[in-house]
């Protein structure tokens, strides 16, 4: 857990701790045994899961100051990056949202045995969720590292956002023109883009897009399920 250690000590030395390397630890081995029977990551030597998983996942720590704040991670797949900040900031109330529920019961069952609280892995797709009273516009934050063009991703994402909150997409280094050609999406959805943040630390290269929700998301988006890939607000 160097990588790790030495990354968190630079920015705050009092952010981990023996119990959280122990989660930290478990989260890795229970990672790799489910990775032999199901897809969950290509990346399965320790260094680099450590690396690209684990630092790459708190990093935005850097940037954003977390408190007791409502995050829902969407798309989180292996729970990356929610279970990661919420392993270093236990006060975080998180959501994982992902559309595979095989990976929503694999996320429990790391939530169980890493004994986390305040913190819930929900099935649906964002589309559906975006539009869901009970999730629509009631998170601080949203995070994804999901792999989309950044005009979809915020489609998926801002609605979830309430005003005043952020919605910070993990992205590349190379991320100028996507972003510019996602303008018109951010500011329809109601977002403004305050930041980008990049880090390029050890080989792992990451821009940080601060969007923050200036206003209320319009009733219409999310659109359908399968919409916004077909027809992007570009």
């Amino acid at each position: 857990m160097k990588n790790l250690i030495n990354y968190l000590n630079n920015i705050d030395e009092t952010l981990i701790d023996d119990n959280k390397l122990e989660q930290f630890e478990l989260y890795y081995e229970m990672l790799i045994k489910k990775n032999k029977v199901m897809n969950l990551t290509a990346i399965t030597d320790r260094e680099e899961v450590i690396l690209k998983h684990f630092t790459d996942s708190i990093a935005l720590a850097k940037y954003y100051e977390f408190s007791n704040q409502k995050l829902i991670d969407v798309g989180t797949g292996a729970g990356f990056p929610g279970i990661p900040l919420k392993i270093i900031f236990p006060m975080l109330q998180v959501t994982l949202f992902d559309s595979l529920n095989k990976r929503i019961k694999f996320l429990q069952e790391v939530i169980d045995e890493l004994d986390l609280k305040n913190i819930e892995a929900v099935h649906g797709r964002a589309e559906e969720g975006g539009q869901d009273i009970k999730m629509r516009e009631k998170f601080d934050i949203a995070v994804s590292r999901a792999v989309a063009n950044m005009a979809v991703l915020s489609e998926y994402c801002l609605p979830f956002v309430k005003e005043g909150g952020y919605f910070i997409p993990y992205k590349t280094l190379d991320i100028d023109d996507e972003l510019d050609s996602a303008k018109k999406a951010i500011s329809i959805l109601g977002g403004k883009t305050e930041k980008i943040e990049k880090l390029d630390i050890s080989g792992l290269g990451r821009s940080f897009v601060f969007i923050k929700k200036i206003k209320s998301t319009p009733k219409a988006y999310p659109r359908k399920p399968g919409t916004a890939n077909k027809q992007p607000l570009i």
